[in-house]
């Protein structure tokens, strides 16, 4: 095969190759073909015009009508014919992305000027800035633009707008956002806040907000909870904490906003203006426990505690709301010149319908403290001390602390607050009083310790007498029981005796009358027994010597009786038997008691038994003889 041959193959397989491999090319430069991704957009960049108009007007730099330059139309993704590349330079970029949470801030280069005064360009009809064209023919603005891109995927021209991302607006629970606009009209003289403007979506729209007469600066309006797309080159949001009014508490609104209300304060209060809800002043309705979403940069909330209120006057102690934290003990001075230092708490009570006017009077409750209780208490304690001494101040403390009540309360009524009580706490007087009263104090208790002991050795001394005579009563009782015991004795051995002496004195009166009923029933059992014992120590004696005369008596008596009866005895004994045979009867009687022996131990007889008998009669007879004669004589 010849190289002819060779050249027509390759030209006849090479041409059409290369047509495949370079048709892009081929189509760009001989068919102006642009071929634009699903993902991108095309900028178009016209560099001359052939025929027509050729320069953009002045202070243009997007053509709309065909001119050189940069063009507001731009290629969405897909094939386009007759863009020369030495006519049109084509840039493809990708779609502008606003991510969730996120809003797209627009700027535009191009378009009419801003308004004088305008610091934000007003929405116009451009298919969320898609259409650059439609937004210079319809007027759109150069700069910063009202409307923002919500998030999405857009196709936006951007040799016409610059896109900045930001985030969107959250609002927190239990805050809200207080709204700044750059744009709107100018406040009025006097106002500090915009005035509530009709729907504009809370600032979202900021056309609307404009369109309705907004104003720029603070404004009335808050914004709650959740997300909002609001632009930040429209509006500024500060987050502050929602007012929260705890229980036992009311909220007095002081508002700086509003038109001037009628004064519903009465002629008689001359300290402030109070107005209903929603006007300039202090509202006449406090708000209860809860939360509000209250401006602060607008209306001040004074809170103002409905239940009892604790204030102390101590160093060392203040309550925990703190309107006390600069009290501190008050120094007084007494009428003797001795300097003390006393604690006072001081418990007042605030009605919820009172509080507008304590809040209109004072503007807030730490004032009232320092400008009313504080010298008020403090001024009546001094005052109320240089009339007393130290020790009778604190001996009248009760008192004095009931009328410090009775006072302080009737001047907390003139001020709309009601004095539930005064209470003094610790009298501290001075250091070398309190040495003076305390050896003074302790000198009294030793006196009363002295005397006391003085009375315990008394009543010792009492006790013991007491108890010597109880122990004594008690032997007196046993004398006395004894007594009456030798009594009862006494009186059964006088039956006896009396009983034994009838049967003595009905045996022939014998043993008369029992040996006098027993010498006198024994001298009445020794005088009773009872009362020789009963008085034992103390009649001792009297016992003993009234024992011995009547136990004389009684053996006289006695002996007086025994020989009375033995006369009777022996008379009648004399008269039955004769008088000397009773005289020798008497006699054995005597010799056989005393064992007198009138034999000798041995007789010398005439022998024989006989003689013997003979010789004991003549004895016998002899014996007898010389008793008569005795006798005899004895009764001469």
């Amino acid at each position: 095969m010849d190289n002819s041959t060779l050249i027509r193959w390759g030209l006849a397989i090479g041409i059409p190759l290369l047509f495949i491999l370079l048709y892009r090319i081929i189509l760009r430069v001989f068919f102006g073909l642009v071929i634009v991704p699903e993902d991108r957009i095309g900028l178009v960049t016209k560099k001359f015009v052939l025929w027509g108009k050729q320069s953009l007007p002045e202070g243009r730099i997007i053509a709309t009508g065909g001119e050189a330059g940069f063009q507001a139309q731009t290629l969405a993704p897909g094939v386009y014919f007759g863009k020369w590349f030495w006519q049109y330079a084509i840039n493809f970029q990708p779609f502008t992305i606003i991510p969730t949470g996120k809003i797209g801030l627009v700027l535009a280069r191009d378009g009419a000027e801003l308004e004088t005064g305008a610091i934000l360009a007003r929405k116009v009809p451009c298919d969320a800035f898609q259409d650059a064209a439609a937004f210079l023919q319809n007027g759109g603005r150069k700069g910063r633009q009202t409307a923002i891109i919500t998030p999405g995927s857009y196709r936006i021209n951007t040799f016409l707008f610059d896109v900045e991302i930001t985030d969107m607006v959250s609002v927190p629970d239990n805050a809200v956002g207080i709204a700044t606009t750059m744009e709107g009209q100018s406040l009025g003289e006097g106002q500090i806040a915009g005035r509530l403007i009709g729907e504009h979506n809370k600032f979202q729209d900021a056309d609307l907000f404009l369109a309705n007469g907004g104003f720029k600066g603070l404004q009335e309006q808050v914004i709650l909870a959740g997300s909002y797309f609001l632009n930040p080159w429209f509006v500024k949001v500060d987050m502050v904490k929602m007012t929260e009014i705890p229980i036992g508490y009311v909220g007095v609104v002081i508002s700086f906003v509003g038109e001037e209300g009628a004064d519903l304060s009465g002629v008689d209060f001359k300290h402030g203006n109070i107005v209903s809800r929603g006007h300039k002043g202090v509202w006449a309705e406090p708000l209860g426990p809860g939360k509000y979403p209250i401006n602060p940069y607008i209306q001040k909330t004074e809170l103002v505690p409905t239940t009892n209120l604790v204030l102390n006057w101590a160093s060392a102690r203040s309550e925990a709301h703190q309107l006390d934290k600069n009290l501190s003990t008050i120094t007084v001075r007494s009428k003797d010149g001795f300097p003390f230092n006393l604690d006072v708490a001081q418990i007042i009570h605030i009605p919820t319908t009172e509080a507008p006017k304590v809040i209109a009077r004072f503007g807030n409750m730490v004032n009232l403290v320092s400008q009313v209780l504080e010298p008020t208490i403090g001024n009546y304690f001094r005052n109320s001390a240089q009339d007393s001494d130290v020790i009778a101040f604190l001996g009248t403390r009760k008192e004095r602390q009931e009328s410090a009540r009775l006072h302080i309360g009737r001047v907390l009524e003139q001020y709309n607050v009601i004095g539930v009580d005064t209470l003094i706490g610790d009298i501290v007087p001075p250091d070398s009083l309190m040495k003076t009263l305390t050896d003074r104090k302790i000198a009294e208790e030793q006196k009363v310790t002295y005397e006391t002991q003085m009375k315990a050795q008394e009543t010792r001394q009492s006790l013991e007498k007491e108890t010597a005579i109880a122990e004594i009563q008690k032997e007196i009782v046993k004398a006395d029981q004894g007594v009456l015991i030798a009594e009862r004795i006494a009186d059964a051995s006088v039956k006896k005796a009396t009983g034994d002496a009838n049967s003595v004195r009905l045996q022939a009166t014998a043993e008369a009358d029992r040996l006098k009923l027993l010498a006198g029933g024994e001298a009445e059992k020794t005088r009773l027994l009872a009362r020789a014992d009963a008085e034992k120590i103390e009649w001792l004696a009297k016992a003993d010597a009234e024992k011995i005369s009547l136990t004389g008596n009684a053996e006289a008596e006695k002996i007086l009786a025994i020989g009375k009866s033995s006369a009777e005895s022996y008379k009648l004994a004399v008269e039955a038997m004769g008088g000397n045979n009773f005289t020798q009867l008497k006699v054995m009687e005597a010799i056989g008691q005393q064992h007198i022996r009138i034999m000798p131990e041995i007789l010398i007889g005439g022998g024989g038994e006989g003689g013997n008998g003979a010789i004991q009669g003549l004895l016998g007879l002899q014996l007898l003889e010389q008793v008569r004669k005795k006798t005899d004589e004895k009764d001469n």
